[in-house]
This record gives C-alpha cells, structure tokens and sequence, in this order.
C-alpha cells in the first residue's frame, strides 16, 4: 500500500495529459500511485496515459458521470491515508506531494491541504490560494488574478479547491465523500465545509506550486452550463449545511449576494441561465440531503458564522 494515492478525473482532457502526467513521473517523493478515472472521453486520453505515466490505473466510466462521481470513484479505488486530487489541466513542481504530505503531518487536525494554483499563461499571478466562502452565499478563490508573491505564507482557509489538494481519506470517506448531486462546481467548497462543522481544519500551502490552464473541461470561464450549475449548487450548499438557525439569521445577506449576482451575471449575457440555475438550486434542495445538525457542533458553527461575516470583506479587497 503506497502512502499517497493522486487521484485525476478526465473527460477529453487529451491536449493536457502529457504535460500534467509528465510532471507526476518528476515527483521527489516516489511513495505515490496515479488513479485515472474517465468520465467517458471520446478522444484519445485513454492511450496517452499509459505512454505518459508510470505506475497508473485505470478506471474508465461509460459516459460522463461528472466530476464528483469521477473523484468519488478514485477514492474508493486507494488504500492510501492520503488521496491528492488533481484537475487533468496542471503540471505541478517536482516537490509538489513532498510538500503537501509534510504540511499534513505538520497539522493533524487538518482535514485537506491546497496548494497554491498558478495560472499557466501568466504564471506570475495566482489562480488559486485557497477557496473562502462569505455570508453573501459567495464562494470565491483567494488571491484570483493577483501577483503569486503576495500568497507565500501558510494559513488557514475555509475550503480547499479540488483542482490541486491533498485529503485525509479516512475521513473524506466518513464525511460522505463529494456529493454527487453537485455533478460538478462547489463540491470541494461543500465538502471543506462538513469538515468545518465537525471541528476539522483546512489549510493553504504556498510551497507546494502548481501550473493551472483553468476551464480545461468547460472551455471557459463563464459559460451556460457553468453559470446554471454554479447557481444551482451554491443554493443547494447553502441550504445544506446552514441549520434554520445561520439561514435566518443570514437571510438578508444572502439575499443581497443573489441579486447582485443576477445583475453581474445578466451583464455578462447569462442572466436566464442563472435564474434556472437558482430554481433548479430550489428542486435540488427540496430532494437533497441536508447535512445534520448536532448540538456538540454549536461551537464550530458560531465559528464559521463569525468567519461568513469577516469573508466579505475579504471578498470585497
């Protein structure tokens, strides 16, 4: 059994898959695996990953699932304490999983470690230094578009993103895993947050580097089916793991945030899309699962409220 499993999910991610299996070939710590989980790619991925990689396996859906039924899968696969999820658009450092697993073993009450994500075509500034979540219903990457030495420092976070992070498996597992309602978009940001409530940690680690393309799947960074699937689940998480308590008390709030998203997104051209978006959001959590309230959790949740409020500031910086 390796210590760590990397677990990528792919659909007709080909063009990226030399650069990104290439760089795991390159890795200073060689105690790892590559699980490949295909989302039912009708390009030629499936044959450059065994000329690209080593020590890989292989599990192929037979049409596309999704991307949280994808990591789901690869999850399940490991036997590994450590399972590292990694979007198919990256090329990470050579010291990337030695940074990470140090970061974890340095911290045993966190739950996921991010890296920092630099964006692949400007790489001195910063796709990604850890995911937030704010009392307006917003979920935003810290740091988006700005200058890479600006997030060098070690921190806390509310959320790592799932396109480059390392988990406790176990406890991923005992979570649930992704909800595979999400099918894709703010399932890492819904997962980080159980962890939260159960008294859990996440964590930022800028020594860990990797090169991030950005919408390799989707294509770019709004278009229909992002907007509505956004829309849709960022409702859903709300409602998920607020109990009636936070939604009341943030109603207004969040109120607000949905408004002016409707207003930003109808000057884009995607208002309709992102009004669907909120009535499939309203189905969704008439039928999904909410996530349960425990009173021994009180502690974390009036922690997590006080950190809703402070996150709209740094939302607005």
């Amino acid at each position: 059994m390796c210590k760590v499993s990397v677990v990528i999910p792919n659909y007709n991610g080909s063009k990226y898959l030399k650069d990104c299996l290439e760089a795991l070939n390159a890795q200073t710590f060689r105690d790892f695996e590559v699980l490949f989980v295909d989302n039912g790619s009708t390009d030629d991925s499936l044959q450059k990953v065994s000329q690209y990689c080593q020590n890989v396996r292989v599990h192929r859906l037979s049409e596309n699932f999704g991307f949280c039924k994808a990591v789901n899968i690869g999850v399940k696969m490991s036997k590994a304490p450590y399972v590292i999820l990694l979007n198919n658009d990256t090329r990470v450092m050579p010291d990337f999983i030695e940074r990470l697993v140090d970061a974890m073993e340095r911290h045993p009450n966190c739950f996921s470690c991010a890296a920092h994500m630099y964006k692949m075509a400007e790489p001195e500034k910063t796709d990604d230094a850890g995911d937030f979540f704010c009392a307006l219903g917003w979920a935003f990457s810290r740091g988006k578009d700005k200058p890479v030495t600006n997030y060098q420092k070690p921190c806390k976070i509310f959320a790592s993103c799932a396109g480059a992070a390392i988990y406790r498996r176990e406890l991923m597992v005992r979570l649930g895993l992704f909800d595979e309602q999400h099918f894709a978009y703010l399932e890492d940001i819904d997962l980080g947050y159980r962890a939260r409530v159960e008294g859990y940690e996440n964590r930022f680690e800028p020594s860990a580097v990797v090169y991030h393309v950005g919408s390799g799947t989707t294509g770019s960074r709004y278009n229909e089916f992002k907007v509505r699937y956004s829309a849709r689940n960022n409702l859903y998480l709300i409602y998920k793991n607020m109990p009636l308590f936070q939604l009341i008390l943030n109603a207004p709030l969040l109120l607000l945030g949905i408004l002016i998203k409707l207003g930003f997104f109808t000057s884009k051209g995607f208002g309709g899309e992102y009004w669907k978006g909120l009535m499939l959001g309203v189905e969704l959590a008439k039928n999904g699962r909410k996530y349960p309230f425990r009173r021994k959790n009180l502690g974390h949740y009036c922690r997590i409220q006080g950190e809703l409020w402070k996150n709209i500031v740094l939302r607005l910086q």
